[in-house]
């Protein structure tokens, strides 16, 4: 890490704690060095990293707290991690929404990010299993002038289900209802993805939720931060060979990359600002698209799914 005076503390803080992570502990003399900031700034960056359950606090420094793979953070606790990147990712992955498709949302706090980015898209139908993005839409519905929502604004299809600590719905009922449903491009957060486990959750639950999403989509787009490459939780619920493209952020290694880009069609790594934009649609110095496919055309999901006025969508069978 280099001079980093004039960084925000969000940005201070994800530094920190890649740092931790990628050298098993730190030292607060060190962190002060590196980023050129007082004793004391490090100290209220570690004890917020610590508040958050990610760092643990040691004499002298930090060290990774070790999760288990059955442990799952909370919403709110995972909504503080890697904000800029979330960002990145959702503006890379709403560039290959197509309007009038039929797509689908699975929870997680990025994907919430991503929702935040279609209340613009005219004529969309989204299924979800998250009771945080459907409020997205829900709340945008409710500010227009009488609660009408806007003309084109999307319409929603929430599963039911039993809540979970990231307070999407899981379960038979859940299941039951994504079964029936067929949508263009599912845009999935995962807890973990890796070569051995591919994508895995440490919820049982949600893990054959998440099976049944994987099954109704034409197409499958991962959004996952870097801090994803590599974690494995206590379930895995799909192969990588069924993910089409993975949208990430600039803080992935440059052998992770190479490693990722063999292994799927498509890799976008947004927010990357020391490589040229390639495809259409991605903004000059922010978008890489690396593999041979990713982001066709505008970076939108193949095929358009019908939306019909009961919140149903019409496409081939899937297995």
């Amino acid at each position: 890490m280099s001079d980093n005076l004039n960084l925000l503390a969000e940005q201070r803080r994800a530094l920190i704690l890649d740092e931790v992570r990628r050298r098993g502990g730190v030292r607060v003399n060190e962190l002060t060095r590196r980023l050129n900031v007082s004793d004391m700034t490090v100290r209220r960056d570690l004890d917020a990293l610590s508040r958050q359950g990610v760092v643990e606090k040691v004499h002298g420094g930090a060290v990774p707290v070790a999760e288990a793979s059955t442990h799952e953070p909370g919403f709110e606790a995972k909504s503080a991690l890697e904000l800029t990147a979330k960002q990145d990712i959702a503006r890379a992955a709403a560039a290959m929404v197509v309007p009038g498709s039929a797509i689908a949302l699975s929870g997680g706090t990025t994907t919430y990010a991503l929702a935040h980015l279609l209340l613009d898209v005219p004529d969309l139908t989204v299924v979800t299993n998250s009771m945080r993005v459907a409020d997205v839409f829900h709340t945008a519905r409710q500010t227009e002038p009488g609660g009408a929502g806007r003309p084109g604004a999307a319409m929603v299809v929430l599963t039911g289900g039993v809540r979970t600590p990231s307070d999407s719905l899981v379960g038979p009922v859940a299941d039951q209802a994504i079964r029936s449903l067929h949508f263009d491009v599912l845009f999935l957060g995962v807890h973990g993805i890796s070569v051995e486990a591919g994508l895995s959750t440490p919820n049982l639950g949600e893990a054959e939720t998440n099976r049944r999403l994987v099954g109704s989509a034409r197409r499958v787009v991962v959004v996952a931060d870097h801090t994803k490459w590599g974690t494995v939780g206590l379930s895995s619920f799909a192969t990588l060979d069924q993910v089409d493209t993975l949208v990430t952020d600039a803080g992935l290694s440059a052998r992770d990359r190479a490693e990722i880009a063999e292994l799927l069609p498509g890799l976008v790594v947004a927010g990357d600002r020391d490589e040229p934009a390639e495809g259409d649609g991605s903004e000059a110095g922010e978008v890489s698209v690396e593999g041979d496919g990713s982001a066709e055309g505008h970076g939108s999901a193949e095929g358009h799914g019908s939306a019909k006025g009961d919140g149903s969508t019409k496409g081939p069978d899937h297995a």
